[in-house]
């Protein structure tokens, strides 16, 4: 494994690549978990496959679209998304939930039809869906890195911010917080990040990289902090040890991250039942 690192550059992005999503997703995922948004994960990864899909379409068609990085249509389709779901939920005030399932089903019915326009999948369509350790271009490597600088730059600046519309909306617009204009901040976010995690996790399982490292680490975190620390330490081992076992065992990488990440939940779930069993 080592010395496949040293000599393919393919492997050198996919892991480079991987230690990112590792950091970032979980980061962001411990947001998303605590303010019961879960679902917008699967809505939005989804509506990228319908991008990627799309953006393959074109380039079969016309030689313009064919040297295009699908990534960068699913990247406009899943941003364009997140603003939907942001739009549907002020259109149903009392019924915000729905904007979630409502953007899921288009994202799947358009996904499907241009799927169905292509003639059907192809290798670079399946490599999206399930993720894929040769897949992982420089430029897509590059292009996770700077989404990946630009999201943590933007944590950095409104942590304080962020936590407390989490927690309670209502008292952070008392206090003044722009709560419209960050909540649009932090959804965009979410959408380039799932959007970049496609080439290694793939589109069907990229949610689980932001929900089980948080459900792991809120078993056993005892504060916000600690929390988004156990988030980004067990989205680290589940990322490099999915990537292993995938790479010697020839296996698509997103199935050997999310077992990784649910064995990390078991444990951290048993553990904690120990400890208060053994506390009583």
């Amino acid at each position: 494994m080592i010395t496949g690192l040293m000599e393919y550059e393919f492997l050198q992005n996919a892991f480079l690549a991987g230690m990112v999503i590792g950091v970032v997703a979980p980061l962001l995922g411990v947001f998303v978990v605590v303010r019961r948004l879960s679902l917008i994960a699967d809505a939005l990864s989804h509506v990228t496959l319908a991008g990627i899909a799309f953006s393959l379409l074109l380039g079969k068609q016309t030689v313009v679209f064919s040297g295009i990085n699908p990534l960068y249509m699913g990247m406009a389709f899943s941003v364009a998304g997140s603003l939907f779901i942001e739009k549907l939920r002020t259109v149903y005030k009392h019924y915000q939930e729905l904007a979630i399932p409502i953007i899921l089903s288009s994202g799947i019915g358009l996904g499907v039809i241009f799927i169905s326009l292509a003639d059907g999948f192809n290798t670079d369509l399946f490599s999206y869906l399930f993720g894929s350790v040769s897949a992982v271009s420089r430029t897509d490597l590059w292009t996770v890195v700077l989404i990946s600088i630009a999201v943590i730059a933007v944590i950095g600046l409104l942590y304080k911010e962020l936590f407390l519309l989490s927690f309670d909306e209502e008292y952070a617009r008392a206090t003044g917080i722009p709560a419209k204009a960050i909540h649009f901040i932090f959804i965009v976010m979410v959408a380039l990040v799932i959007a970049a995690s496609m080439r290694i996790v793939g589109v069907l399982l990229v949610s689980s990289l932001m929900t089980l490292p948080v459900a792991a680490s809120i078993r056993i975190a005892k504060g916000f902090r600690q929390a988004i620390l156990y988030s980004v330490l067990f989205g680290e081992a589940a990322v490099l040890g999915g990537l292993v076992l995938s790479y010697n065992l020839d296996l698509a990488p997103g199935g050997t991250i999310v077992m990784i990440a649910v064995l990390i939940l078991v444990i951290t779930v048993l553990w904690k039942k120990m400890r208060t069993s053994s506390a009583v």
